[in-house]
Formats: C-alpha cells, structure tokens, sequence
C-alpha cells in the first residue's frame, strides 16, 4: 500500500503545466521543472463540504422522520449516514498512519467523526505555508508530457508541503469514492422512494437528493479520472474543462437513469428488487475473485506490509465491496487483478466494458417494462409510456457522451492506435462490402464498440495523426481493418 499511495501522489504532483514554471531542456529530451509552488487543495474541500452537508441534511431528516414516526425512514436513514462516516474515519486513519503516533486530539476527532474536517484544516494550513521558506525537494517524479503531438519528458521537484497535500488529495479521493457509493447513491434511492411513497415532497430531503446526487456524480468523475491516471501513469495527464463537462453529463444521466429505474420498479415489485439489488452485488464482487482463481494467481504482498494472509484478503474483500457497489449503479471504469500490485488491471478492456453497458441497458428496459405493466394507480396522471421511453433515452444519451468522450476529450486520445471514429468507418465499409466477401468463402467479421481503442505507445505520433485525420483509401482498407481485427482479438 505504501508504494501505491506513493506512485499515486506523483501522479497527483505531476499535474501541473511545464509553462508556469522556469525549465531547462537538452535536446529536447529532458525538462527540468523547478517546483515552487503548490496547487490549492480544491478537492479536498469539495469532499469535505459535500460529507459534512450530506450528514447534517440526513440528521436534520432523521429527527423529522422521527417526530412523524416514521420510524422505517428514520433508521434507514441513520444507517446510510452512519456507515460511509465510519468507513471514511477509518480510510482516513490508515492512510495518515495516525495510530502510531502521538496525536490524541485528531484520533478524538475521529471518534467524533469530524476526520475530515480536520484534514481538511491541516491541508488548508500546509497550503497557505507553502513557499514563505524555502525547503529542498524530497523526491523527483518523472513524467512525459503530451504538447501538441510532441513527447516531452520532465523531472519534477517534489517538496515537503507538496507531498503533504498530495497525501490529503490521495485520501480525499478514497473518501469521496466511499462517500459516493456508500452511503450517497442507497441514500438517494431511499429517499426519492419515501418520496414516491409518501406522495409530497419535503424542502430538507429535496435538498438530501441533491446534494447525494453531486456526491455521486462526484465520486463518478474522481473514478474515471484515477483510471486514466493508473494507465497512463508514465504521462501528465491534464483534462480541460470540456471533458469535466461531458464526463458530468455522462456519469449524471447514467446514475439519475439507473436509480429512477430501480426506484420506479421498487414501487411496484418490492420484494423482487432486494434480489435484483443483491444479485448485482454478488456478481460484481465475485467476478474479479473468480478471474483471480481462474488465472491461478498469488495474492498481492504490497497492500501492506504489516499484514498477514488474512488481513490482505479482508482488506481485499472491503475494495471489492466497494469495487461492487460501484458497478451496480454506473461503470466502475477499471477492472481488479489482485495479482497486481496497483490492484487495477493497467490493460483497458473495451470488450467488459461494450458487455456492461449492453447488459445495463437490457437490464433497464426490462425494470422499466415490469414496471410499466405491474405500476399502482398512483401513475395514472403520469403518462407512463413517455417516462419509460425518456428513461432509455436518457441512458442511451449517456452512452453517446461516453463516446464523444473517448473519442474528441480523452486526455491520452493520441496514444489511441484506433479511436471510435475508425471503429465505426470500418463497420460501414464491412456491410458494403459483405456480401461480395461472403460470396468467395470468407466469413464476416464482425465489430465490437468494446475494442475500438487499442493502446499503441510506440508507434509515432504524427502517424498517429495522420490515421486519425485521414480516410483511408481502398488498397489500405483491407490492411487496416485486418489490424483492427487483430487487436479486437489481443484485447478479447
């Protein structure tokens, strides 16, 4: 584990633009960059004002649940506030190594379940002392930046404060990661199901809704960004603002989509919804453990290496835990190889993650349609065929954002040998071509969405450009789309 936040927080310095600093190049090999000043810790706040605004609005309805005597909501409720507060005070606690140290007062706050706000404090206080002294660098983190199709290499200095910050931002990550899909997502399902339930709405658990839906959204973007960062960890990777904007709208419309559907087929098959709940959870948190077995591997001995055989695999089980609850309301955005020492599989695997989202979809259709024919009277002014058409659209929508993301936002699209683009020109081709190939004997091939992007790091990157900016001709078609079917099958 020590080496996993240590590679996580240069990946977390390393995010800075070579530009804002004094550098040095030798023939356009090496940049030097002389750190000086340390980024404002904007996530660590964000995580702390969403858990501390979450728990209040939760208590604040719990005690209103509990002068109406609603005592169902009440406890489920507690329960949603309680156990990703707990889980965040101790995430906190082992990634600082607090127990074997002196500090009684921030171990108290931790009883009290006020650990991120003292975090918080200290990341403000390292912050605003960065730079008034100055103080030699603990490390160098080496990183190859992306700069308009150039590789660039860079050293980047590491000092002392910004290694403290980037320990915060690594816990605050897990933290809002935790809080998300702990605790935000069966929250917002709890209660937009008392809503439907009870028939009015309340201002305090409107307000609980939203702000547990940011929270998951959230935590959605702070998954998909550690993914890219783990596989292209050897690169700076920086997203613009245009990528935040369509990862938001595809990680809201697919988890707004995912839990109206389970809410909506919970008004009306109440007891089959805890089997289809608990038959998500139990297939995602075997199915790395079964590819574990499958493969015949040993388990990792970096978790920690104070551990035994035995604490290794229950902190195991805790990241599948969390690793399943992800996977039953959006697309986790990496796989688990706990033969690995990182834990997550560096290969993107476009054929598990065309198979999710297919298996989502028809998922969500056939939700919507039981619940369409099994509906009580209370959606008799509610026309019932549009909402249940909205809602694939919806997730249809969130498809397509995912899509454009890959193909015009992702920060490492120039390392992609073959993007979206490619993949659906060459399937166009195919079925006009068919039918004269069928004829001579060869069967079609055909074409995943899952495997249209194949990692090609050594090849050039004005090829690269130059497949992606060109169509090609009809003496390279054939070629090409022979390669794509020969990565289709490397990454299957």
């Amino acid at each position: 584990m020590c080496e996993v936040v240590m590679e996580e927080q240069e990946r977390e310095i390393s995010d800075i633009d070579p530009q804002e600093y004094s550098s040095v190049a030798e023939n356009g090999v090496m940049l030097v960059v002389n750190h000086s000043r340390a980024h404002a810790p904007f996530s660590v706040v964000l995580a702390t004002v969403l858990y501390c605004a979450e728990f209040v609005t939760a208590a604040v309805l719990s005690s209103m649940y509990h002068k109406t005597d609603d005592v169902i909501w009440m406890a489920f409720t507690i329960a949603f506030m309680l156990l990703p507060a707990v889980l965040i005070q101790l995430a906190l606690t082992f990634i600082h190594r607090d127990l074997g140290r002196d500090r009684p007062l921030v171990l108290f706050l931790h009883l009290l379940l006020l650990g991120p706000v003292i975090r918080c404090f200290e990341a403000l206080v390292v912050y605003f002392k960065a730079g008034k002294k100055e103080e030699p660098y603990v490390t160098i983190s080496r990183k190859i930046s992306l700069k308009k199709g150039q590789k660039t290499p860079m050293e980047l200095e590491i000092g002392q404060s910004e290694r403290n910050l980037a320990t915060h931002r690594n816990a605050f990550k897990r933290t809002a990661v935790i809080q998300a899909f702990l605790g935000s997502t069966p929250q917002l399902t709890l209660q937009l199901y008392a809503t439907i339930q009870e028939k009015y709405f309340l201002p305090v658990r409107l307000a609980l809704m939203v702000i547990t839906l940011i929270s998951i959204i959230y935590g959605a973007l702070v998954c998909s960004v550690l993914a890219i960062q783990i596989r292209y960890d050897d690169y700076k990777v920086r997203l613009r603002p245009l990528a935040y904007l369509c990862m938001i709208v595809w990680r809201g419309l697919e988890i707004a989509t995912r839990i109206t559907t389970l809410v909506l087929f919970s008004t009306a098959l109440t007891h089959w919804v805890i089997l289809v709940g608990v038959a998500n959870l139990l297939f995602f948190f075997f199915l790395p453990w079964a590819e574990f077995w499958a493969k015949k591997g040993s388990l990792t001995e970096n978790v920690e290496k104070n551990f035994s055989k035995l604490g290794t695999t229950v902190v195991l089980c805790m990241f599948t835990l969390l690793y399943a609850c992800i996977n039953v309301f959006c697309w986790s955005a990496v796989q688990l190889d706990f033969s690995h020492r990182e834990l997550i599989e560096r290969k993107q695997r476009w054929d598990h993650l065309a198979i999710y989202y297919c298996g989502r979809f028809v998922e969500n259709f056939i939700l919507i349609t039981l619940w369409y024919f099994f509906k009580s009277d209370f959606y008799e002014y509610v026309c019932a065929p549009l909402l249940c058409v909205q809602l694939l659209v919806c997730y249809s929508l969130a498809v397509l954002f995912m899509l454009l993301f890959y193909q015009f936002c992702h920060p490492c699209r120039r390392l992609f040998k073959y993007n979206v683009h490619d993949c659906l020109h060459c399937v166009c081709c195919r079925k006009g071509t068919g039918g004269g190939r069928g004829r001579r004997g060869k069967p079609p091939t055909s074409y995943s969405t899952a495997a249209t992007m194949v990692l090609a790091p050594e090849e050039p990157l004005e090829l690269l450009d130059s497949q992606n900016s060109h169509h090609p001709n009809s003496s390279q078609l054939g070629e090409r789309e022979t390669a794509i079917v020969d990565d289709i099958m490397e990454a299957a």
